[in-house]
C-alpha cells in the first residue's frame, strides 16, 4: 500500500479510509449516477467530462452537467480542451460550483475528441500538458489533477514524462489508466505501468483499467501501491461496489449475494433521480442503458431487458422493476 501522507484535496478521513472514485464515464456519470455512488460511499464522483470551449461559450447544455445532488458532498469536474487559456477560463467558471478537484483529461481516444487536439492526443505533447496545467493553477485555487494513459500507443510509453510535467506544473493527483490510446478499452491494463508511477511520484497516483469488481479494487491497490482507484465500467449497473468497498475496509464481513429485490430498489431510486434532473421524458431513455446494466447476470433478466427498450415512461420502468423484484421469491 502507498503511504503518502497529504491527500491531494479535502476529503473527509472516512472517505480516504476507502479512497475509491466513481471515474468520468461519459454517458453514465450524469448527476443521478453519482448521487447513487455517493450514497453507497464512493468517496468522490466525477462528472462526465466537460468541454472547455463549450462552457467558455456559455452553452446551456453543458452546463448541465455540472449539476450536483446534496448526495454529492464533495465531487470532482473533468475538463478537455486543447487550448490553456480556454481551459484557464473553463476552471474559474467551474471553481463556483466548489468541486473538491478540477481534473484535466489527457486519456479519452474517442476519435472526435482527438480530432480537436484533446483526450489522448496531448499524450504527443506532454510540455503542452505542463503548459494547460500550468494556466489552469494559475486561474483558481482549487486543486488540478490530471487524468492519464501509459502513452499514445505501444511504441511511444511515456506516462512517466507526462505525469512528470503535469506534476511539475502544479497538478496535486495522477491518475494513469494502464492503457495507451491505441488499446482504447481493449486488452489488458498494465498494472505495472500504475506501479512504476506510483513508486516514483510525489504526488498521489489513482489507478484505474480492470476494475469489475471489489476484489479487483483491492488488488490493484495492494498491487500497484496506488493511493486510490478510479473505477468505471466496474461500477455500471453495479453501484453496491462502493458499498462493499466500504464494509471491507472497516472490516464488516460480506455474507450474503445481492438479490433482485434491493437491485430493483436502488434502480427504481436512481430513475427516480434521473427524472428530477432530466425530466420523465430524456430519464427514461437514458435509464434504457442502466436498467440493462442493473438486471445482467440475474434470471430471467434477458427478457426483461427485452421490454426495456421499450420504455417510455417511469410507471412502464416501475412495474417491470416490480417484476423484476418479484424474482426474488
Amino acid at each position: 500500500m502507498s503511504t503518502k501522507k497529504m491527500p491531494p484535496f479535502l476529503l473527509d478521513e472516512k472517505k480516504w479510509s476507502a479512497p475509491y472514485f466513481l471515474a468520468p464515464v461519459a454517458g453514465y456519470s450524469d448527476v443521478a449516477f453519482r448521487a447513487i455512488c455517493a450514497e453507497m460511499g464512493a468517496a468522490l464522483c466525477y462528472t462526465e467530462m466537460v468541454s472547455a470551449e463549450a462552457l467558455v461559450r456559455n452553452h446551456a447544455k453543458t452546463k448541465e452537467l455540472l449539476a450536483r445532488d446534496s448526495a454529492e458532498t464533495h465531487y470532482a469536474i473533468q475538463l478537455f480542451g486543447a487550448n490553456p487559456a480556454t481551459l484557464a477560463k473553463a476552471a474559474e467558471i467551474v471553481s463556483a460550483f466548489q468541486p473538491a478537484v478540477i481534473d484535466l483529461n489527457c486519456g479519452c481516444p474517442v476519435p472526435k475528441i482527438i480530432k480537436a487536439g484533446a483526450g489522448s492526443a496531448l499524450l504527443k505533447t506532454p510540455e503542452r500538458i505542463g503548459e494547460i496545467v500550468r494556466a489552469m493553477r494559475n486561474a483558481t485555487s482549487v486543486p488540478i489533477s490530471v487524468k492519464i494513459r501509459t502513452g499514445w500507443d505501444e511504441k511511444s510509453i511515456n506516462y512517466l514524462e507526462t505525469a512528470g510535467m503535469a506534476i511539475e506544473a502544479g497538478a496535486c493527483a495522477i491518475t494513469l489508466h494502464g492503457r495507451t490510446r491505441a488499446q482504447g478499452y481493449s486488452g489488458k491494463a498494465d498494472w505495472d505501468a500504475i506501479k512504476a508511477l506510483a513508486a516514483q511520484t510525489s504526488v498521489p497516483i489513482f489507478g484505474s483499467g480492470d476494475v469489475f469488481s471489489a476484489d479487483d479494487a483491492i488488488a490493484m491497490q495492494e498491487y500497484t501501491g496506488c493511493d486510490g482507484v478510479m473505477i468505471a465500467r466496474g461500477a455500471i449497473g453495479h453501484p453496491f461496489i462502493f458499498q462493499e468497498l466500504c464494509q471491507r475496509a472497516a472490516g464488516q464481513r460480506i455474507d450474503e449475494a445481492l438479490s433482485p429485490k434491493v437491485v430493483a430498489q436502488t434502480a427504481l431510486h436512481h430513475l427516480e433521480l434521473a427524472v428530477k434532473y432530466l425530466g420523465e421524458q430524456t430519464a427514461c431513455v437514458e435509464f434504457r442503458k442502466h436498467f440493462c446494466a442493473y438486471t445482467k447476470g440475474f434470471v430471467g433478466g434477458a427478457a426483461l431487458r427485452a421490454q426495456a427498450v421499450r420504455c417510455s415512461t417511469f410507471a412502464e420502468f416501475q412495474r417491470l422493476l416490480e417484476l423484476f423484484a418479484e424474482s426474488a421469491a
